[in-house]
């Protein structure tokens, strides 16, 4: 992944308090690093605390930027890198808007945290941002409805850099355990849908690889 560019913003990590915990995470960084999709673990701000190989893959392309690299905070890179488009398919509707709605709910929740707040400050550096935050914002999610900007199970189109993959879909999947969810810590993992073209001419989604069985009841 593309390092940042000088003067980049300063930005802390979360670290466990206790070894426990700490000795949890890098066991859990090696379970992250399995998974065969992009997967991430994000804090309140949506720092990024862990993220996989197929993560840094998904953006390998990405250039530079001082604040919003997509493995430091994910928001930032939603909002603010011009190549998130690149990467993230109908990036203002399927990408910003959901995660300006999870935004605007963490101000009304922890508005005093010093790192929303700089990213309310440079949301409204951008009069289009801006307005679409504080008119056009309210009434999407009206229209919607919370379920419609939830993550957990939403269907979002990405371009990624590997042909096998290319242009597709990916469906968000909320994977937090208890033990992140004290921390204040949600991972979420994006299972990207591989198609092919068929002799037909048409997409063909591949089999999935989990197969449900049916177990004969026990007599």
């Amino acid at each position: 992944m593309a390092q940042q560019a000088g003067g980049q913003r300063p930005k802390p990590r979360s670290v466990p308090e206790t070894p426990e915990a700490r000795a949890y995470l890098q066991d859990y960084a090696t379970l992250l690093e399995a998974v065969p999709f992009p997967s991430m673990v994000l804090d309140h701000r949506w720092d990024v605390v862990l993220s996989n190989a197929a993560f840094e893959t998904l953006f390998v392309g990405v250039g530079p930027h001082p604040t919003a690299m997509p493995g430091d905070n994910f928001l930032r890179f939603v909002l603010f890198h011009p190549d998130a488009g690149t990467v993230l398919g109908e990036h203002e509707s399927s990408w910003c808007l959901p995660m300006l709605a999870h935004f605007a709910a963490a101000v009304e929740r922890d508005g005093h945290d010093h790192e929303l707040q700089s990213i309310r400050r440079d949301i409204a550096q951008d009069p289009i941002m801006d307005a679409a935050y504080r008119h056009g914002l309210p009434h999407w999610i009206r229209a919607v409805g919370e379920r419609a900007f939830a993550h957990d199970g939403a269907v979002r189109p990405v371009l990624h850099p590997d042909p096998r993959w290319g242009a597709t879909d990916c469906r968000v999947v909320d994977e937090t355990p208890g033990t992140l969810r004290e921390l204040g810590w949600t991972r979420l993992t994006l299972v990207l849908r591989e198609t092919r073209r068929t002799s037909a001419g048409t997409r063909g989604a591949r089999r999935s690889v989990a197969h449900l069985r049916v177990v004969p009841a026990p007599e």
